[in-house]
């Protein structure tokens, strides 16, 4: 009999402000579940799909998970198949990289699958082939912290390189998500071919720097200051009903910062203990209801230290 196992792959924040596309971090919930078993059969076969309203394709070409399994298998050089059970435990187009933890854990179960032939590096990598199937450009922002947890730097892609970042102890985080969806193709398209001054660049780029500078010296401070965002939160803001209302809303609470999650429409906010954590949250779903009549879902506790795994 064929082994079967199940692996959970974690929700994630990309950007954290001001790092597009090169920031992410791993939560602690929500995340998928995948099941999966090798056959002596070569190719990819989903058998089903649970959690997704009907909205995914079962075509393991078009789909992230079983192009992201299929990429493992290529590059390990193995002549099996697999066959796939996704369970979808998180909302689609919410900003917290849905796509990225399905592709997370395609690869990471399959590579578990084969005896980890892979490195980490390499799974990552086989991870973003899911991400190019979801949004046309294989991104690491944030499928490199669902597979290896914690904070992560995509220092660059030609060659690829990516960094965990330190983790302080003490950081912990408010998502609330919004019952309202944001296009992720959409969300791109307003960033895509726009051009900044330098007025706007050179001050993200000091807080890309201090964000990391701050992680690395457990500073929360710093940390908080620096995610401020001159460059896509002003233009994906404006897809999010309520979100000036909600921002003001998490750091008069006491959050650490506050800033879009991903594409949107989730926000997230910087606290410094999950009472905190727990406390800018509440403010942040009153906010979303008074300002545009919206309920939402709290997810609030540690950054999470680890990345999709066997259960």
């Amino acid at each position: 009999m064929n082994r079967r196992i199940r692996v959970f792959a974690p929700a994630t924040v990309a950007n954290l402000g001001p790092g597009f596309d090169v920031l992410g971090l791993a939560l602690s919930r929500p995340g998928d579940e995948l099941e999966a078993e090798l056959t002596d059969r070569p190719g990819i076969e989903i058998v089903e799909i649970t959690g997704d309203r009907g909205l995914l394709s079962r075509d393991a070409d078009k789909n992230v998970v079983g192009r992201a399994a299929a990429d493992v298998v290529r590059r390990a050089g193995a002549n099996r198949g697999v066959r796939l059970w996704l369970h979808k435990q998180m909302p689609l187009a919410s900003g917290l990289g849905s796509s990225g933890a399905s592709s997370a854990a395609g690869a990471v179960a399959v590579n578990e699958l084969l005896g980890r032939p892979l490195a980490e590096r390499d799974v990552v990598a086989s991870a973003m082939e899911g991400e190019r199937a979801a949004s046309g450009t294989p991104h690491a922002d944030n499928v490199a912290p669902s597979v290896m947890g914690g904070i992560v730097l995509v220092r660059s892609y030609q060659p690829f390189e990516v960094i965990a970042l330190p983790l302080p102890d003490t950081l912990h985080i408010s998502v609330v998500h919004p019952h309202c969806e944001v296009s992720t193709a959409e969300a791109r398209r307003l960033v895509k071919g726009r051009t900044y001054s330098l007025d706007d660049i050179v001050p993200n780029l000091g807080n890309v720097a201090a964000l990391v500078a701050g992680l690395g010296r457990g500073d929360l401070g710093l940390v908080g200051r620096s995610v401020e965002d001159r460059l896509v939160e002003p233009l994906r803001s404006r897809l999010i009903p309520g979100f000036d209302a909600v921002k003001k809303a998490a750091l008069e609470a006491g959050g650490l910062g506050c800033s879009i999650a991903g594409s949107g429409p989730s926000v997230f906010a910087f606290a410094e203990s999950v009472i905190a954590a727990e406390r800018i949250g509440a403010a942040m779903r009153d906010a979303f209801r008074s300002a545009a009549s919206l309920e939402s879902d709290l997810f609030a506790g540690k950054v999470s230290s680890q990345g999709a795994r066997v259960i």
